[in-house]
């Protein structure tokens, strides 16, 4: 559970610097950037690995650059779903969903869970 908690908040904390630094994306209040990452996460273990499957073609034929689109997708979908999380344009989800996929790498490189 613990892991769990970490991983919320490495995503929120790559969602803050998204805030941040992409310009189009706002978050209304620190709760509300929490209840996103937490969201993000649902929506990638739930509805990713469907969208993933579907456009496995468009995924082959790119190489895996059709992945980013994919993630901004689903962070567009965590926008529509939860209010007080905007995102204006496709550029901005794309830019925002390249930094938050960075952090989370880090964070899950820095925080590795114990196998034993």
């Amino acid at each position: 559970m613990a892991y769990f908690i970490l991983r919320v908040l490495i995503a929120a904390l790559g969602l803050w610097l998204a805030t941040e630094w992409v310009p189009g994306i706002t978050v209304s209040a620190p709760t509300t950037l929490i209840l996103a990452a937490l969201l993000l996460g649902v929506v990638n273990a739930i509805v990713r690995p469907i969208v993933v499957l579907l456009t496995l073609p468009a995924t082959l034929l790119t190489l895996g650059l059709f992945l980013l689109v994919i993630n901004a997708a689903m962070l567009g979908l965590v926008a529509a779903f939860l209010p007080g999380f905007s995102i204006s344009s496709f550029w901005a989800a794309f830019l925002a969903a390249i930094l938050v996929s960075l952090v989370s790498w880090i964070g899950a490189a820095l925080f590795k869970k114990d196998q034993a």
